[in-house]
């Protein structure tokens, strides 16, 4: 990347000193001392919940700390906003996305410096930018289509490349590979490791443990808003930082399979389903069986799944759930049939952020908790608190907004949602995506519990270790058609990769 040693405005470290913050009753920092240096890449690591995204924030200039100090080369300064955060060289890939839907991609990516004469934009200048500093990187995107229009991982493109086009002298990156596929994501630790060897400095959060000790210079592991150490990242194992995380050692990442009956019921069959981004899709689930989709980013996995959801309505084919033919025209009327799905993007897709967790979570089971069109709340109340605790939602107050959760603990409000609904079949799509080690074996044992119970589970994964780990069978999806189907004697990694990823080898751990 083009830079200076510092760029504008450099500075040799950034620091935080004594960093409290609340949000209501929860701390979820206490007295946090970090010091980030130029020239290194920085990584924090710890559960959902552990601190991480508040410290990237309060450095962004989203949120002031209670108290502590914030201190560019000693000196303390205060941002009131990210505006501030970057007129002093910092610059955020936020976990969550901050495109704008009807701008061109081009223009999400310059928003706000596009080249300009006498105040109108120069088009052609501005592509010819976006494409170099597109090409610099290797991502491939059209400039000129709305941002809104692009897939989840196409538009955290758009994010890293805004945060790299700025010149910061610190460039906070937060799960900035949670979407991208394994070629795509080396790309971009180049580009991180590029960074540093300029002068920049990298804050980089990430649930992929095997990128972190690739990546970083120094390793700060966080549990529960105390900082548990910092060290060097040559010091540390896959298997110390996920005891540091914790407080305790993981034995098994994944549960142990324990195959359906053979005499289990077939629970759903799709016959030659065709939708858009589905060209003729057929296979049966039965009863207590998981089900992985794997393939690229872009291969048709996700709109399988909102075909049988009616999310997206199929024009040709037939779904049978349960024995009976059915055609949805609406994801209530699956619902209706014994059919949830957790969706890839729990932000556009999935939760309704502004709103309280009580209502996210009983969403699909209004009429449970209601009498004569009214909500019982504390009938509500119970019911939530009764889910949320079985699957470990750190949650002061049911009543406050989704949105203040961490991401995994968002995560697990989805699963709540879905569960509460009984379903016969459970779609999850990225089910562990921006979630930390510890919630993701948490999401594994549910899945792998739900199964035993009865449900029948389509598990979606871009992680090819997530689809042999939990699936009894896998179909291999690409271009909208199934390219393989992988029985449990023929689940490996090679023929994943052979069916799917074709020149792509290898796959990001956690």
């Amino acid at each position: 990347m083009k830079s200076d040693a510092h760029g504008e405005g450099g500075f040799s470290s950034i620091q935080l000193v004594g960093v409290t913050k609340r949000f209501g009753g929860t701390r979820a920092l206490r007295e946090v001392n970090l010091t980030v240096r130029a020239g290194t890449v920085h990584a924090l690591i710890g559960e959902n919940g552990a601190g991480k995204s508040t410290i990237a924030k309060i450095i962004g200039g989203v949120l002031a700390p209670d108290t502590g100090e914030l201190r560019i080369d000693g000196t303390p300064v205060t941002f009131r906003s990210p505006r501030d955060a970057r007129a002093h060289g910092i610059a955020t890939i936020a976990q969550e996305l901050t495109i704008v839907p009807s701008l061109s991609v081009a223009a999400n990516v310059f928003l706000g410096t596009e080249p300009r004469t006498t105040g109108i934009i120069r088009s052609r200048r501005l592509r010819a930018q976006f494409e170099e500093l597109a090409g610099e990187v290797g991502f491939e995107l059209p400039p000129d289509v709305p941002a809104g229009a692009l897939r989840p991982a196409d538009q955290q493109k758009i994010e890293i490349l805004r945060a790299l086009r700025s010149g910061a002298s610190l460039i906070v990156m937060d799960e900035p590979t949670a979407t991208l596929p394994d070629n795509e994501a080396a790309r971009l630790h180049d580009v991180i490791k590029s960074l540093a060897r300029s002068g920049k400095a990298v804050l980089l959060i990430s649930h992929f443990l095997s990128e972190v000790l690739a990546l970083s210079d120094v390793i700060t592991i966080l549990r529960d808003g105390l900082v548990v150490r910092t060290s060097p990242a040559g010091r540390e194992t896959r298997e110390s930082l996920i005891e540091g995380m914790l407080g305790r050692t993981l034995t098994s990442v994944f549960p142990e399979k324990r195959l359906p009956a053979a005499s289990a019921a077939t629970i759903l069959e799709a016959r030659q389903v065709t939708a858009p981004g589905v060209a003729g899709v057929s296979f049966s689930l039965r009863r207590g069986e998981i089900l992985g989709l794997a393939g690229l980013v872009g291969a048709g996995r996700s709109e399988i799944a909102h075909a049988i959801y009616g999310s997206r309505r199929p024009h040709a084919g037939e779904l049978v759930v349960r024995g009976r033919s059915q055609r949805f025209a609406t994801p209530s009327a699956a619902l209706r049939s014994g059919i949830a799905l957790i969706p890839e993007s729990r932000k556009d897709q999935g939760l309704l952020l502004r709103r309280s967790i009580r209502e996210n979570v009983t969403l699909n089971i209004l009429r449970t908790v209601s009498r004569g069109g009214w909500i019982n709340k504390r009938r509500e109340a119970r019911v939530v608190r009764h889910i949320l605790d079985a699957l470990n939602v750190r949650a002061a107050n049911i009543d406050a907004p989704v949105a203040t959760l961490s991401g995994g603990n968002q995560q697990k409000v989805l699963f709540a949602r879905a569960l509460l609904s009984q379903p016969a079949v459970l779609i999850a799509d990225e089910p562990t995506r921006g979630v930390d080690v510890g919630a993701r074996h948490a999401i594994y044992e549910l899945l792998a519990g739900e199964a035993d119970s009865g449900t029948a589970i389509v598990v979606i994964s871009s992680d090819v270790e997530e689809i042999l780990g939990l699936s009894h069978r896998a179909l291999v999806i690409r271009a909208g058609r199934i390219a393989a189907e992988l029985t449990a004697d023929q689940l490996n990694e090679h023929n994943v990769i052979t069916a799917a990823f074709a020149e792509h080898s290898g796959t990001r751990e956690e």
